[in-house]
């Protein structure tokens, strides 16, 4: 599935973060790690405004694919994973620096995600794809086993080329590493069993 980008000009904070993050990713890999990050993404035109919630149709998201949309100049993703990806979780707890997302949680996760899969629905995962060290993006690592630059013992998950930080399939980070905290679950909510509204939640008034 496509994924979308803002067509915005405008320069502002959160833009500067995500350049950042192609940055990053352009020196671990090349210029070409970077382009195709960017390129991917397709005009919204609620994404456009500043700010605004994004809607998402989730409709054709299948089992272990993952999908990319922008909130305010962040990319956001939305990974379906499967039954046995969140039987894993509980299994790497204590492998991690911040299991149960209590640290910051009103900045890096909201209440209804503070849990070990970290989202309102176990098998869909929303969070913001931005390294919680330096503001580079993670490239993705979803499949188990033995890879380069990681434990020969991976389940799947995120991996930072920038500096190494790695993170589980709920985005919980591994402790020892760079990354201070989790990557963080933005306010989001489900319209529809396949409707998804990112940047908005029904805590919010």
């Amino acid at each position: 599935m496509s994924d979308m980008i803002s067509g915005s000009p405008r320069i502002d904070t959160s833009k500067r973060t995500w350049l950042i993050a192609s940055s990053c990713a352009g020196v671990a890999g090349g210029v070409a790690t970077a382009i195709p990050f960017v390129s991917t993404f397709q005009p919204s035109e609620k994404a456009k405004a500043a700010g605004a919630a994004v809607e998402v149709d989730i409709s054709a998201l299948k089992v272990g694919e993952k999908i990319t949309v922008e909130w305010r100049g962040k990319p956001v993703w939305i990974l379906k994973r499967t039954p046995e990806q969140v039987a894993e979780l509980p299994k790497l707890d204590g492998q991690l620096a911040d299991p149960l997302s209590k640290r910051h949680p009103d900045e890096f996760t909201p209440k209804y995600a503070q849990n070990e899969h970290r989202s309102i629905k176990p098998d869909v995962l929303v969070v913001v794809g931005i390294c919680t060290h330096l503001g580079c993006s993670p490239v993705d690592r979803l499949q188990a086993g033995p890879q380069p630059s990681l434990p020969s013992d991976w389940e799947g998950g995120f991996l930072c080329p920038c500096h190494g930080s790695t993170f589980d399939l709920a985005g919980r980070v591994f402790k020892n590493k760079p990354a201070p905290d989790n990557l963080p679950v933005p306010p989001h909510m489900y319209l529809s069993d396949t409707k998804l509204l990112i940047g908005e939640d029904s805590t919010k008034a």
